[in-house]
């Protein structure tokens, strides 16, 4: 009998947050896509799930275009390795571009010029920053609040003319697709259905066709069909009225490392819905309303609340414990805290409340 508790542990192990890998470059590449919306919790969620995490690893990958910053999947940015990053775009864009078009409609007929605009500033001097694409878009006319430019490079990533450039000083910058990402992976439709199937299920399974289509904002139907000619590569079980799609094998018989500190955009939280709440056996999160805590699990669990502040010399770990932990329990965030730190280069410091 498969429990909420053998899922999500099972899930610690597909997505090498226990069982790590060599390099971040395998880990984007692994799951395909990682939710990349705040840059520096987002970098930890790639380090921690290699074998020795590395500070300056993501970013060197992102300085020279082995992995890309973009938005794909859903209205929200994501790493995605440079092989796949276009044909991921291409299978989802057609559901997530009119949340983004539509809060553009005040530009009008303005809105072709304005792109143009930004395609010629970027292809005169790539890896601009959003406040000097501003200011150089400001000095040709067209003056654009923050918001408005968010929204209008979305727009341009969805549609594959610019993405991340290279980070400067650890900030975002903006160059040309086409520069960036050199000889992409072309697939048809069909074949892209198929192929995120079977990637989505290997890194992110046991889970179902409803965590997979609110992961790539797809309708059933779409997932269905490209479950369909990944199925004899996965395997499935029923529990709980549903149906899990993972990669062949047994469920793991424990974790290791068993404790994470994580923010709830990881993928072990944010990689789902359905399914979602398989990393809360006991019940101890309120349902029905999005929590914005970072998380402290433990072989898979949710049993804190995490906050995670810097200074100079160290991080602090504000742990706010959902129920009474044990010993082996406490000793598991120690160990999660002492990782995170020390791939900061600084102190760690627990603080339970």
């Amino acid at each position: 009998m498969i429990t909420d508790r053998d899922i999500a542990r099972w899930r610690l192990r597909s997505q090498h947050l226990a069982e790590p890998v060599g390099a971040a470059e395998d880990v984007v590449r692994s799951l395909l896509a990682v939710q990349a919306e705040n840059p520096s919790q987002s970098a930890w969620a790639v380090a921690t799930r290699t074998r020795e995490p590395q500070a300056g690893e993501l970013a060197r990958l992102l300085e020279h275009g082995r992995v890309v910053r973009t938005h794909v999947l859903r209205p929200t940015w994501h790493y995605v390795h440079q092989e796949d990053v276009l044909w991921l775009i291409e299978l989802t864009r057609d559901r997530v571009l009119p949340t983004i078009d539509q809060q553009l409609v005040p530009l009008g007929d303005r809105l072709p010029a304005i792109a143009d605009t930004v395609l010629e500033i970027l292809a005169a001097e790539p890896d601009r920053t959003r406040a000097e694409l501003a200011e150089a878009l400001a000095q040709r006319g067209h003056e654009l609040s923050g918001m408005q430019l968010m929204l209008l490079a979305a727009h341009l990533e969805l549609h594959a003319l610019i993405c991340s450039g290279a980070p400067r000083d650890g900030e975002h910058t903006y160059a040309l697709f086409s520069d960036r990402v050199i000889a992409p992976r072309r697939l048809d439709r069909d074949e892209a259905l198929v192929e995120l199937a079977l990637r989505y299920f290997t890194s992110h399974g046991p889970a179902t066709v409803r965590d997979l289509a609110y992961w790539a904002t797809l309708t059933l139907t779409d997932v269905r069909r490209g479950l369909s000619g990944a199925a004899d590569r996965l395997e499935s079980f029923d529990h709980d009225g549903r149906t899990y799609w993972h990669a062949p094998g047994a469920p793991p018989a424990s974790a290791s490392p068993a404790g994470h500190l994580l923010q709830v955009l990881d993928e072990m939280y944010r990689g789902y819905q359905d399914s979602r709440w398989t990393l809360d056996a006991e019940g101890l999160l309120a349902r029905g309303r999005e929590t914005a805590m970072g998380m402290a699990l433990v072989d898979g669990q949710m049993l804190a609340a995490m906050k995670r502040t810097l200074d100079k010399r160290a991080a602090t770990f504000q742990i706010r414990p959902l129920r009474g932990l044990d010993s082996d329990e406490t000793a598991a965030i120690e160990d999660a805290a002492a990782r995170y730190a020390r791939y900061l280069a600084l102190e760690p410091r627990l603080v339970w409340v």
